[in-house]
Formats: structure tokens, sequence, C-alpha cells
């Protein structure tokens, strides 16, 4: 976060909520008290002059100066209320940030200045003292605009944990004693008896028990077809069933089941990277400490030389100038503009950590087929091995057991059996073998189109020249089998995007490892890999080795980015020090991501890698306008140049103060991709 550290975890149970200090503040109350705390400064500004001085627009009548009193009570204590919880939060953390300083600064000018009501408007003390009510109404409503502006930001990222936690459906039908009777999903235990009846959610992972369907399990596996289950066969909580109805035994829900695995992976991946440090606090609690040790010490000076009026007058000036008012706006302004270029740009950042990680980043790990290339396979060749199969006969069992799948290699298959006229046929128990392909049956035999890897692991024979030929092409190929014996093959070939081989040398002049992951074979990838001229590639990547690929490339405090879609890819993209989700990708993969890539297109990562690189020299160079003045202003207030005449007048300070706020805004606007 801009002013404070973010905890992530409670920032999962609400998104709409932000932790300042450890007070948790509502988008709706923020903005709520903003608008009132407006009101309240508006007839401040009006009634009471600026640092003392009288300007054109102060409008002022007799009692005008309690009306401002009561007025800037009120505003006092109802929009300092945050950064008062804020500031008491970092004190019992012992890390003074911005709440504190902010609060320092409000706090000081409101006391001095009912001190400067009392002597002048109550017990009429002459020389009349000048008040701070208009810089402590001015610095209330900036701030809260500030951190408005902040939540705004962020207020559309939602997060991985709810998400996973919608794909279970809130009641399941409990089979007990012949009857059915509804539960709610927290009684589920194991070994239950449930019931899911067509078009509902799987409540819990289980094996059927009775009855036949075909589950959509999408939003879980990533992968898009109807899977035929029956007896004996998993199915997995959050799977949405399809016509059928069947019951099965419970084996894991809670914290066995899949999803709740899921969940605690993204969970603490999420937990590990919310520790980022934030400039904004640093500086804040620089310039906390700078301001109290010069207006202890301008203070002492002045009291020995000039007394107590003019020693509290030069320490209560310091104390103000440190909180300046481009401060509170430094950071968010830079934030609002990054997001709204972001968003016009296709990309949509939900962590804003991910802007200050970009800084130190070593490796972008990124999938084959859908990133880099279009995802548009083609059939190029297919044969039979057997004589008493025909080429068109492979094809047609092929297309068959893809009916079901939207996946791009399915979607080839099909396409080339249309495209030859072949009649469609319709596997039945359709089941994935993960990893590795799918299994299905057709009429009374049980067929397997499987990968190259998958048959060497079973020790399945296959003719692999003919393999090395056609993986070598930039093919991805895969193997009809039925009874361990291999019976035919396809190949099918995907194009590169026509930005791809732009988007590795332009990461690569970043000087950033672009580092390419796929489930495909290693002939293909290498090829892939050639031709796009990326030196590191892992193929025949399993989805659940995608984490533990990201957690070795972050050893020797590596910073690593994964760009991925579907449940499966979850873990990794939280694991990851920045995760981009493609936006075509499940809820849970965009969940889980920290930027969304809104078109797919790859050269959009080195668009988001550049705005992030931008964003934070606005970011840095709004710091030094918000709050590097003060190396000059402070000293200056204290007086140091007394000595030969000279001393900071508080209205100049506050002209400062101004312009810093203004060139602040200007800087903000100019950030570009």
């Amino acid at each position: 976060m801009t002013h404070t550290k973010m905890k992530q975890q409670e920032m999962n149970m609400n998104p709409d909520m932000m932790n300042h200090g450890g007070h948790m503040m509502h988008m709706g109350n923020l903005k709520q008290k903003f608008w009132i705390s407006l009101a309240l400064m508006i007839p401040i500004v009006l009634m009471s002059p600026m640092m003392g001085m009288q300007l054109p627009f102060q409008f002022t009548f007799t009692g005008s100066n309690w009306v401002v009193a009561v007025l800037a009570t009120i505003l006092f204590l109802y929009g300092g209320k945050p950064f008062f919880m804020g500031a008491r939060g970092e004190w019992q953390a012992h890390k003074p940030a911005m709440m504190m300083l902010i609060t320092m600064g409000i706090t000081v000018s409101y006391i001095y200045s009912m001190y400067a009501f009392v002597c002048n408007d109550i017990l009429n003390i002459r020389p009349q003292k000048d008040s701070f009510f208009w810089e402590l109404a001015t610095l209330i409503v900036i701030m809260l605009l500030g951190h408005w502006i902040e939540m705004r930001a962020i207020s559309q990222a939602g997060n991985a944990v709810s998400a996973l936690g919608k794909l279970l459906p809130s009641e399941a039908n409990l089979v007990q004693d012949g009857r059915t009777t509804k539960i709610n999903i927290q009684a589920i235990t194991r070994g239950q008896i449930l019931q899911v009846q067509a078009g509902e959610k799987v409540p819990a992972d289980g094996i059927i028990v009775s009855g036949a369907t075909s589950v959509n399990e999408a939003l879980v596996t990533g992968e898009a077809r109807m899977v035929n289950k029956e007896v004996n066969d998993k199915v997995i909580g959050g799977s949405l069933n399809g016509e059928g109805t069947f019951e099965f035994k419970v084996t894991g829900t809670g914290k066995s089941g899949y999803l709740a695995q899921v969940q605690k992976l993204v969970q603490d991946a999420q937990e590990n990277k919310s520790k980022v440090e934030n400039m904004a606090d640093r500086v804040a609690g620089w310039l906390f400490y700078a301001a109290l040790i010069i207006s202890i010490l301008s203070f002492v000076g002045w009291l020995l030389s000039s007394g107590l009026s003019v020693a509290l007058s030069v320490a209560v000036t310091v104390l103000i100038i440190a909180c300046p008012h481009a401060l509170g706006l430094a950071i968010p302004l830079v934030t609002a503009r990054s997001t709204a270029l972001a968003a016009n740009h296709g990309l949509l950042i939900r962590n804003r950590n991910a802007l200050e990680t970009v800084k130190r980043l070593n490796y972008v790990l990124m999938d084959k087929t859908g990133t880099l290339t279009e995802g548009k396979f083609k059939v190029n060749h297919y044969e039979s091995f057997r004589s008493d199969y025909s080429n068109e006969r492979i094809l047609q069992i092929m297309a068959a057991l893809e009916a079901d799948s939207s996946h791009p290699l399915a979607l080839g298959i099909v396409n080339a059996a249309k495209a030859q006229n072949i009649e469609l046929l319709k596997a039945k128990k359709t089941a994935q073998i993960t990893g590795a392909g799918l299994t299905g049956t057709i009429g009374q035999t049980v067929y397997l189109l499987v990968s190259a890897a998958y048959l060497k692991e079973k020790g399945m024979a296959f003719d692999e020249q003919n393999f090395q030929t056609w993986a070598e092409k930039g093919n991805s190929v895969a193997y009809l089998v039925q009874n361990r014996q291999v019976i035919g093959m396809v190949a099918e070939g995907d194009q590169i995007k026509p930005t791809a081989k732009r988007a590795i040398a332009a990461l690569k002049a970043l000087h950033i490892e672009p580092v390419m992951v796929t489930g495909d074979n290693t002939q293909t990838a290498s090829l892939v890999a050639k031709m796009l001229g990326i030196t590191h590639f892992h193929a025949q990547v399993r989805p659940e080795a995608k984490q533990q690929l990201v957690r070795t490339y972050q050893q020797k405090d590596k910073r690593v980015m994964m760009v991925g879609d579907g449940v499966n890819d979850a873990p990794s993209l939280a694991k990851a020090d920045i995760g981009i989700a493609i936006g075509s990708g499940t809820d849970v993969a965009v969940e889980s991501a920290d930027v969304v890539l809104v078109k797919s297109d790859p050269m959009d990562i080195v668009g988001f890698i550049k705005l992030a690189q931008n964003t934070r020299r606005k970011m840095t160079e709004n710091l030094w306008w918000g709050a590097g003045y003060n190396l000059i202003a402070l000293p200056l207030a204290a007086g140091i140049l007394a000595p030969i005449g000279f001393m900071l007048d508080p209205m100049i300070g506050a002209v400062i103060m101004s312009l810093s706020t203004l060139v602040v805004a200007i800087n903000a606007m100019t950030l570009k991709v």
C-alpha cells in the first residue's frame, strides 16, 4: 500500500477494505468522510487566514472566529479519526510512518490554533497570535483525498481465496437411510454419501458409488471438456455436473479437499508476497523523526534566546511544514494514472506491489500455447500403424475422443475430421490422464490418446524415428493406443504469434531472461524456442510441477514473473513474485494474478514492465517533490540562517507547500507507457 503496510489476509476477507497502521477503513466510509470533511473545510478556508495572511476571498463577521474554531474541532475529530487510529497502530508496531506524520501535523496545527484562538478571542492577549486552522482543514481533506484515490485504484481487485471458495455450493444433498436431506456444506464429513443432481456443483471430493453422468471440470483443471463419470470414478469438489444424477462417497473435504489444498497454496504464496516495503512509509518515517528532532532543538534554542512565545511559534512551524500536502498525493496520483494507462493498454493491475517488484525482475516464465503461439492447431499429418485401421478411421477415433473438449489441440483434430467429411462419433467414459492425454470407449473398445512421454513412461513401443521427424518440424505429436499397442498418430502444428519474437527480444534488451514452460514434447519446444530466440525452456512440464519450477528459479534471491491460466496455474501465479494471467483464463487464475492481460499479446508483458518502471520513476520523483524540499525548509524554519537575518516566513512555507502539490499532480499526469 502507498501509506501503510497491507495485511493480505485482511484484504482477502474484504477487498473493499484498507489497513492503515492496524485500522481498517471501508471504502464507503472513507468516501463519506471525505465529502463531509470537504464541506467543513470550505467555510473554514473562507473565514480564516492562511498562515496569518488575509486573502482577498476571505469572509469574516463578528463571531466568525468562533464558528471556525467549532468547525475545525469537528473536522479534527471526525476527519482526523482514520489517521489517529493508523498512528496508534504504527506506534504500537514501533514503526512511525505516514499516519504518525499526518497525525503529528494536524494535532500540532489544531492545538496551537486553539491556543491562538483562546489568546486572541477569549483572553484578548496582545500581540495577536497566528492560527493554523486553514492548514489544518486543507491538510485533513487532501490526505483523505489521497487515501480515497489510493483505495479506488485497487477497489476492483478481488482475491483468489474467495474465488476458490465460491466454486463450492452452499448446501449438499445427504443420502441417509434411503432419504435425501439438505445439509450445510460445513457439515460434510468423510464417508458420507451425497447426491448430486443435474446442473448442480459437486460439493466435495469423492468416488461415485451409483449413477453415471458427465462433469465439467474446467474451473478446476483448466480443461474445458465434459468428462464422463460412472461408478468408481473420482469427482472433484467445485466441478459442475451435467444432465445425470449420481451419488458419491466423500473422500476429501475441508483442509483435505483439492480446492482447499490449492486455496492454501495460493494464500500462503500471497502472504509471502505482501511484504514489499513502501517508499512513502519510509520517507514519512524519516520526516517524522527529522521534524521532531529539529523542532525540539529549535524550541530549546529559541527559548533560551528569545523567550517562550517565539520558541513555540518556530517549533510549531517546523512541525507543520514537515507534513506537506503533496506527500499525501505523491503516490496515489501516480497509482491512479498508472492504473488508467494500464487499462487502456489491456493491462489490469490488481496488485500494485508488482510495480515495485519489476525493478529486480530476473526471469519471465511463460507458457507456449496461447501465450507465444496462437493456440490454433492444424493437423499436418495423421496415419495408421495397423492394416485393419485406415488413416481416416484413426482420425475418426481421435476426433470421437476429443469431441467434448475445447482445448486447441482437440479442436484441431475435430476440425480436420470435419474437413475430410468423416462421420463424427462420440466416445463414452472419457477421462483425462493428467498431463499426458485422455482415455475413452468407442463401442466396446477402450482407446488412449497420449503423448510420447506417456508411452515411454509406461513402456509401450512406438516408432521414435517417426516421432523425431514430426516433432522436429514443430508439431505436437499424439498417439492412439489400443490394448497397450500404438495403432496410429497425429501431428499438429501451431502458429507463433506475430509479436512473440519482438517481445522476447524486448525482454532480453531489458536484461530479463525469458523462459518457456510447456507440456509439449522437447523437440517441438526446442524448435519454437530456437525460432523465438529463447535460450532456456522446459518441456513436458506437468501442471503440478509449475509451482516447484517457480520456486527453483526464485532461489538465490531471484525475482520471477509467471504467465499462465487455469486453476492448476493459480498456485504458481501466486507463488511467483509477479503473476500474470491471460484474460481468457479461468476466474481463479485471474484472481490469483497480480496483472491480467486482456488481449493475451506477448508485447503486453513488455508493456507492463515498461509501465512499471516508469511508474516507479514517477513515484520516486513525486516523493522528492513532495518531501524533498524539507531538506531546505525544515532548517530554514528552525532559524538556521537567523544569525544573518533570514527566517523562513510561515506564509512562504505554505506557498512552497502548495507549489509542491501542484508539481506532484502535473508530474503524475505526464506518466506514459
